[in-house]
């Protein structure tokens, strides 16, 4: 059996995929390299920033 083009896949098809074959390193490795376009990207320069981000992120406060 030949594997899919995981490259011509939909996110959500792969996904689809991933879950029913979830053995498949392959499509596991293109599903989580894709991320999210929209996603918020924010710069620290150290671990004291990002705690903080990441505890106003839980407060709800950004």
């Amino acid at each position: 059996m030949t594997k899919p083009d995981f490259k011509a896949m939909s996110k959500d098809d792969l996904r689809a995929y991933v879950l029913s074959h979830r053995e498949d390193d392959e499509a596991i490795r293109e599903l989580f390299s894709r991320g999210n376009p929209n996603a918020v990207r924010y710069k620290t320069n150290s671990f004291e920033e990002t705690y903080e981000i990441i505890r106003k992120k839980i407060q709800g406060e950004i």
